[in-house]
């Protein structure tokens, strides 16, 4: 895809969110911004996962954020949407919901206030979640007779184990950040008015480092996830061993030997 076609791809109104992209910081937000509570739309969802695709593409990004305005991140989806949708809609939310794992790029999710349902489903596929002391995090769905839909409960039993897995999704309960960090879901919890600034820093963070080597990091971790563990260190092997050749990994020990920062360019 072509950058004017991607410019202008991202120039179009979307539901219930926006796109901005800074160049001269590499970065990308997502922003959800659909007061009060940023509701999540069945369409939504298709869109977010469009934006995550072209954003991947964009020769000017290196760091996507997913933040919402407001005091709360979602307090979850549209209800009569999902009464509306046909089962073959359905079927794909998942797949929308997952855009962030799939991104080659690093990708944080910045959560205050309620991060309910697909909300919370969203921010466990990003790769960093930054939680505000304000922050709930829950996924409801037995309220309403339902189970969650979008991969939440499989992406929280990997991260929290299954006692904790089954306290959150079978009672419905809601953790607060600092809890969330304790039990490894969140990466770092902050006081809310530290939430943009400690972003911030994770994004001039990542930027430092190769793009080849994150983006191989990012798919070797998520591979790995349910592989034995001797076919896990067999992966990460033929991974440092590609890596030796490239260009970054050059630059990176010239660098480090002539004490100076290294210039990456990610090949």
């Amino acid at each position: 895809m072509q950058l004017q076609a991607i410019q202008q791809f991202l120039e179009t109104p979307f539901d219930g969110f926006q796109v901005e992209v800074d160049a001269a910081r590499e970065r990308a937000d997502i922003i959800l911004n659909r007061a009060p509570l940023n509701v999540i739309s069945m369409g939504q969802r298709d869109q977010l996962r469009q934006v995550f695709e072209v954003l991947d593409a964009h020769p000017h990004v290196r760091v996507i954020v997913l933040r919402a305005a407001g005091e709360h991140f979602s307090s979850g989806g549209d209800i009569k949407g999902f009464l509306e949708a046909s089962p073959e809609h359905v079927s794909k939310l998942a797949w929308n919901v997952a855009a962030p794992v799939r991104c080659e790029k690093p990708v944080i999710a910045a959560n205050r206030g309620y991060t309910f349902g697909v909300g919370f489903e969203l921010s466990l596929a990003c790769d960093f979640r930054i939680a505000s002391e304000t922050t709930r995090y829950a996924l409801p769905e037995q309220n309403l007779g339902q189970i969650p839909g979008s991969g939440g409960s499989a992406r929280l039993q990997k991260i929290i184990g299954v006692a904790r897995t089954k306290h959150m999704v079978m009672r419905a309960k809601r953790i607060s950040g600092e809890q969330a960090y304790d039990w490894g879901i969140a990466t770092e919890c902050v006081a809310d008015a530290e939430l943009e600034s400690t972003v911030d820093a994770l994004v001039d963070e990542l930027r430092r480092f190769s793009p080849l080597a994150q983006r191989t990091a990012k798919r070797l971790i998520n591979d790995n996830e349910d592989a034995p563990l001797s076919v896990a260190i067999e992966m990460e092997g033929h991974c440092y061993s590609r890596l030796r050749s490239s260009h970054d990994f050059k630059e990176g020990v010239e660098a480090f030997h002539s004490k100076r920062p290294a210039v990456f360019r990610g090949e």
